[in-house]
């Protein structure tokens, strides 16, 4: 079963929601190379903590339970093994950096008030605030121990930067939430920092724990950048849908005072004065669910959705032209593949 059907773009490509058939053969690709490397990965990241406390060992066990694709520490053994092999430095960079990652959800589930995280109740849900706060920072601490394994400087201001990162983007979306002053400069510096700063981290460290050359470490980092940003905007779209693929209500994030790409979009195109008092209304208090469906459908009605659609497109073929033309042909692969399974993916 298809779902909301194709996008209009001629790309056979460029699919905006597949079947789960189609997902698993795309992962099938993108793990060809790294089949093994990858399974390693999984069992260190399902042991990586013994404790005898008894309240944190519930947690992480939930949080292993809970594990999504790991979409991340893939792109960081796809990137070592683009430029040589994946070696100790790897796995140690992709498990400190999948930890940071779990970490500031944890993190941002405390803030937002969540109640679920991928189909299953979050952390606070089940635990409260201040064991998820506890248990977010030592997930943290215990990330920058995997790194200090490494005892490589470089490396590990890495993930320090990308701490820095996540908690500045956080507060700067906290900063604009409710606010009728959003602008599409302020949408992508918010999204820089929250997501593609991890994807971005994630290239560079595969390539830095292979010795890849400066130039090559560096248009990694950028290659992982643009997925980011993709990855945010495809998620941004889901919340103009309804659908139990997602995961999430409709109109969740403008309920939470976000203004997303396809709203910004609109509202600068077209002139409503019904629709901007209630994005004046932002500023002021949180949105009814039925405001939340005007905001959305006004989005939808205004070519939001091929805008935001529009962009995500141009940033993957920035992307695509980043990869090197010569290489590991099966690495490459991987790497379109999994590119592509960011920008269509279901949730």
């Amino acid at each position: 079963m298809k779902i909301w059907g194709k996008s209009k773009k001629k790309n056979a490509d460029f699919l905006i929601f597949t079947n789960f058939a189609e997902v698993m053969s795309q992962l099938d690709v993108i793990l060809k190379p790294i089949k093994s490397e990858f399974e390693h990965f999984q069992q260190m990241f399902s042991h990586f903590v013994d404790t005898d406390n008894p309240l944190l060992l519930d947690v992480l066990r939930h949080v292993v339970q809970r594990k999504g694709k790991q979409m991340r520490p893939i792109l960081t053994l796809l990137f070592a093994r683009l430029y040589g092999s994946v070696s100790d430095a790897t796995y140690n960079s992709a498990l400190s950096l999948e930890l940071l990652h779990t970490a500031s959800l944890i993190h941002d589930d405390v803030v937002d008030e969540s109640t679920e995280r991928r189909g299953l109740p979050s952390v606070p849900a089940l635990f409260g605030s201040k064991v998820s706060v506890l248990s977010g920072d030592f997930l943290l601490a215990t990330s920058l121990s995997y790194m200090s394994l490494i005892e490589n400087i470089e490396m590990a201001r890495v993930v320090s930067r990308l701490a820095q990162e996540l908690a500045d983007g956080e507060l700067l979306q906290q900063h604009f939430s409710f606010s009728d002053s959003v602008t599409e400069e302020i949408y992508f510096s918010i999204i820089k920092k929250k997501t593609a700063s991890l994807f971005s981290a994630c290239a560079r460290l595969g390539a830095m724990s292979a010795e890849a050359s400066n130039e090559e470490i560096e248009k990694s980092a950028r290659f992982g950048e643009l997925v980011g940003l993709c990855f945010q905007i495809r998620d941004d779209i889901f919340d103009y849908f309804d659908s139990s693929e997602i995961g999430k209500p409709t109109g969740n994030d403008i309920r939470e005072g976000k203004q997303t790409l396809p709203l910004l979009y609109a509202l600068k195109q077209h002139e409503n004065a019904e629709i901007m008092q209630l994005v004046h209304q932002l500023g002021e208090a949180e949105i009814t669910d039925e405001k939340a469906k005007k905001l959305t459908s006004f989005a939808i009605e205004n070519g939001g959705i091929e805008y935001a659609e529009k962009v995500m497109d141009e940033l993957r073929q920035q992307a695509l032209d980043i990869l090197p033309k010569e290489g590991d042909a099966e690495v490459l692969e991987s790497l379109r593949a999994y590119l592509t399974a960011v920008v269509t993916r279901t949730k």
